[in-house]
This record gives structure tokens, C-alpha cells and sequence, in this order.
């Protein structure tokens, strides 16, 4: 099937095909021009539009600039882009569609607001991972996102545990570019962070990390960390039960006009000697 008979209805890598090649012909510009630009053949920018490749983060970035766009590629990629498990694929379609979203953070820092590197670290700890599953993996986390470059981004609350700052995942060097990326999301009009002091977290934020979205249409839904595989559910007994969770733990954290001085009190840690 040629790219001209690729119907974008078929799954979203064939979207996303059809769409490279609509906005590329809108623009005039051609598959050899899009390939000299992002460093990548002829044909692989072909197979993408014929939807035969997955695109990465970085080539889609690259397309958007020459192409003068705001996302309209971006936003496609978490649908295209394989985002883990298959209890977790719904979960990238279920963000994308929230307009609230509420997240508590034991351990790490919250996928939306990972750097690449601290997100790569993370995700090499998995046992027995392949390189180039870590790769697509940490692409896929990259790509949610752009959730916040939408012109109606949703109202992102994470609250995260003081030992995340202090965990070294991947060194000092992504560490250190990890927190300088979460003080510059705190400038985001639609992110607040706060931070729960060590001594002060209480027990019920031990249970496991989670997010909860709230859709414009559709049932709100939870997503819980766990061990083994976690889990997407919209049972009302169970986002009743975790929104109080929530509430219950941010009333632990300090105030938001707080966390710059924390986040920063903790870069010292990571400075070179």
C-alpha cells in the first residue's frame, strides 16, 4: 500500500504516516529535503510515511521545526510509540485526554517530568532489559510529554518524597540535570510540585506511587505502581479510595512556594567537587 492509500484509521503508526506526508505536501517540502534535515535516509522517512517504521522523539522534533509546526506531530507519538506492557498502552491515551492530573511519587521522579537520561537510568534498573527496549521505552516517556505543550495543557499536581532528591539515579551529572529540569517546570502555569519531608511522610504514602486522571469525557482513572505489573482501573471504589489517599498525603507536604528552596538545597549534593 502506497502512502497515498494509507488509511489513518488503521492504527496510529498509519496516522501518523498519513499525517507526516499531509503536512509535508501542505508545506512543499519533500521526503529527501526531510531526510537531509534530520539526518536519517530517504527511506526510512518513506517507511514512516508508509507507516513500516516507528518514528522517535527526536526525528519528529526535527520534522516539526523545519516544517514550522506546534505539535501536531508531537502530540500523535504516545499513541505511536509502544509505552510498556500491555496494561499499561491504555494509559498514554487516558493522560492525553485528562485535564487534571494528580500524582504522589515515593521513590522516583514523575515520568512527565523526567529528563531523558534520568528517564533511561531508571528504566535500565529493569532485570533483564534489552538496550534497545530501554531505548524505546524511554522514547515512549519522552513522547507523553508533550502533553503540556497542548494549547490547553492539563493542571499537573505531583507531590514527591524528599529521599527522590537524594536518590542518585544515573549520578550526579543526570541528577543534577534532572532537578535543574524541575525548576524550570515550576515556572509552568499548569505544574505545581511539592515536596514531603522525610520526617514527615506519612505511612499510606509507603503503599506505591499512582496518578490520577481526570477526563473531560469518560470516568476518572488511576494508575498504581506496583512490583509486579501495575494497574489502570476506573472502578469508582478504587479512584474514590486513592484521591483520598492523595489528599491525605499532599496535607504532609510543604507549601509550594517551598519547593524551589528544596529542590535547590539538594543540587548542592550533586555539585562536582
Amino acid at each position: 500500500m502506497g502512502a497515498s492509500e494509507l488509511d489513518p484509521r488503521a492504527s496510529p503508526l498509519a496516522l501518523f504516516g498519513a499525517e507526516l506526508r499531509r503536512l509535508r505536501d501542505k508545506k512543499g517540502v519533500t521526503q529527501e529535503e526531510i531526510a537531509t534535515y534530520t539526518h536519517v535516509s530517504k527511506s526510512l522517512v518513506s517507511q514512516i510515511e508508509n507507516a513500516r517504521r516507528t518514528p522517535q522523539w527526536d526525528f519528529t522534533e526535527q520534522v516539526e521545526q523545519l516544517l514550522g509546526l506546534k505539535g501536531e506531530l508531537l502530540r500523535l507519538l504516545p499513541l505511536v510509540i509502544k509505552a510498556g506492557p500491555t496494561w499499561f498502552r491504555q494509559w498514554p491515551r487516558i493522560e492525553a485526554g485528562a485535564h487534571n492530573l494528580r500524582t504522589w511519587q515515593p521513590l522516583v521522579i514523575p515520568g512527565l517530568l523526567q529528563t531523558r537520561a534520568y528517564a533511561h537510568a531508571v528504566l535500565s534498573g529493569q532485570p533483564g532489559i534489552s538496550k534497545e527496549r530501554v531505548d524505546e521505552a524511554t522514547e515512549a516517556r519522552m513522547a507523553r510529554q508533550v502533553v503540556f505543550e497542548r494549547p490547553e495543557p492539563p493542571m499537573y499536581a505531583a507531590v514527591i518524597d524528599e529521599g527522590v532528591l537524594q536518590r542518585p539515579i544515573g549520578g550526579a551529572e543526570v541528577m543534577r540535570e534532572q532537578l535543574g529540569r524541575l525548576l524550570e517546570l515550576l515556572t509552568h502555569p499548569c505544574i505545581t510540585v511539592q515536596i514531603v519531608p522525610v520526617a514527615a511522610v506519612p505511612t499510606i504514602g509507603l503503599l506505591g506511587g499512582f496518578v490520577i486522571a481526570q477526563l473531560s469525557q469518560g470516568p476518572d482513572t488511576v494508575y498504581l505502581d506496583s512490583a509486579a505489573d501495575g494497574e489502570v482501573t476506573d472502578r469508582q471504589d478504587k479512584v474514590r479510595t486513592v484521591s483520598l489517599r492523595f489528599d491525605a498525603i499532599r496535607s504532609y507536604a510543604r507549601p509550594v512556594n517551598e519547593t524551589e528552596a528544596a529542590i535547590r538545597e539538594k543540587m548542592v549534593m550533586y555539585e562536582p567537587v
